[in-house]
């Protein structure tokens, strides 16, 4: 009986279809040509739902393509909003250092166009700061004229993420 209802289930389950696939990805309406999400159905946010996170980017993404560290923050604004939270409830910060720097340079001081631009003028629009760390600054030769508009440097990483621990930010670990 128990090896009967075992197999009903197996069955069962291999003959659901499948839920959702890259399809089922939707571009957001915070940052509308980056960061696809799914928000399952029925899954919601109180609109007054207030979140303030800073993300740690210090993986460079590759020379040629947008950086998924860069994109993950569009996904959280697209897919918060999409969940019913206010926009205006989402306050974001980009902590950047080391590698990364790259990522945010200009097309002058690369020496090649940068895929993120793009990213970074919408992240920007949307209410996002994004500061480099001015260590990582002094250490890889970049200079607040290499950067894309918008972006700032700062003391460190160290610091920045200690003032926005203080400011409410809590760390995004992904």
């Amino acid at each position: 009986m128990i090896r009967s209802a075992a197999c009903a289930a197996a069955l069962f389950t291999l003959a659901m279809p499948a839920l959702a696939g890259p399809e089922a990805f939707q571009p957001g309406t915070v940052v509308p040509d980056y960061g696809k999400v799914f928000v399952p159905e029925g899954v919601s946010l109180p609109a007054d739902t207030v979140m303030k996170v800073a993300f740690d980017i210090g993986e460079a993404g590759p020379a040629d393509a947008i950086s998924r560290r860069l994109e993950t923050p569009a996904r959280f604004l697209n897919m918060h909003a999409a969940a019913g939270v206010d926009p205006a409830n989402l306050h974001v910060a980009l902590v950047v250092h080391g590698a990364a720097g790259r990522d945010l340079m200009n097309e002058e001081a690369r020496g090649a166009p940068n895929p993120n631009a793009g990213l970074i003028a919408e992240l920007l629009a949307a209410g996002a700061t994004i500061e480099l760390c001015g260590q990582t600054s002094a250490m890889r030769d970049i200079a607040a004229e290499d950067l894309l508009p918008g972006i700032t440097i700062g003391l460190s990483s160290m610091s920045t993420h200690a003032v926005l621990q203080q400011e409410g930010y809590t760390l995004n670990p992904f």
